[in-house]
């Protein structure tokens, strides 16, 4: 674990105590579950099948939500999101006792990989890593230490009190009213050098794509009402984020089970 500059001690607990840390939304991530489905290799489809059962990658993205209301693992609460401040590296913030997204995920893919679990067992380390790379592409997930990703940004959607994060996590998406399997549909066209180029980023790199987005996320007008121009603005960068997020947990689990 590297060590946290101890400024930013105070900043982190402010961001982790009350962020709602959902990712995407459930279609969200049923999204990027479906999508991993449809690049997983032969051997890799069979080994997950024997973890899984019938459990589908795009239902059991949502899980790790699910069980927020268990008291038992409030300690994956921080898990959800990484904090890279405006002008500083992963390194230069440093990760929390607590650990984070990028920490996790480095965590799970080894434990997966070697048998070793600290959580429970194989089932639940994959239910894990199935969601956090899906939060880790919801630009909003990599937060920049000062208004707990978005949350504090309060604002009307299409005239209902709502805040930045939540408009990110669901409203954007939910508000195309497409089904998970029709979002699929409507993204699913990766070339082959996108998909060989985005599965070879590591999960840091994904955090800092999120972090080239924050100019554009929170460029919103003075009233703070915001509805389709925004859609407009913005509905290409949820796209890209949800294709990308599938099509790379598809790489992790083939380097894991394929």
């Amino acid at each position: 674990m590297r060590h946290i500059n101890n400024s930013l001690i105070i900043l982190f607990f402010s961001f982790a105590a009350s962020l709602p840390s959902f990712g995407w939304g459930k279609t969200g991530h049923r999204v990027v579950g479906a999508i991993a489905e449809m690049y997983l290799t032969k051997k890799a489809t069979k080994e997950i099948q024997r973890i899984m059962g019938n459990e589908s990658l795009a239902m059991a993205a949502n899980w790790m939500d699910f069980i927020r209301s268990d008291p038992r693992w409030d300690h994956a609460g921080p898990w959800h999101y990484t904090t890279i401040p405006d002008g500083m590296t992963y390194e230069q913030a440093g990760t929390p006792d607590e650990g984070d997204a990028i920490e996790t995920i480095e965590r799970l893919i080894n434990e997966l990989q070697t048998k070793q679990f600290t959580d429970s067992d194989e089932l639940v380390a994959l239910r894990f890593l199935i969601h956090l790379i899906g939060d880790l592409h919801q630009p909003l997930h990599t937060g920049n230490g000062e208004d707990r990703g978005g949350t504090d940004i309060k604002l009307k959607w299409f005239s209902k009190n709502s805040n930045l994060h939540g408009v990110w996590d669901s409203g954007i998406i939910d508000g195309e009213q497409l089904s998970h399997t029709e979002w699929v549909n409507e993204i699913n066209f990766a070339t082959k050098t996108e998909i060989t180029t985005w599965q070879h980023a590591s999960p840091v790199e994904w955090a800092y794509e999120s972090m080239s987005y924050r100019k554009q996320i929170y460029d919103l007008p003075e009233n703070k009402s915001i509805n389709y121009r925004y859609v407009y603005d913005n509905i290409d960068v949820v796209r890209h984020r949800l294709l990308q997020a599938g099509i790379r947990l598809a790489g992790v689990l083939n380097k894991i089970y394929g």
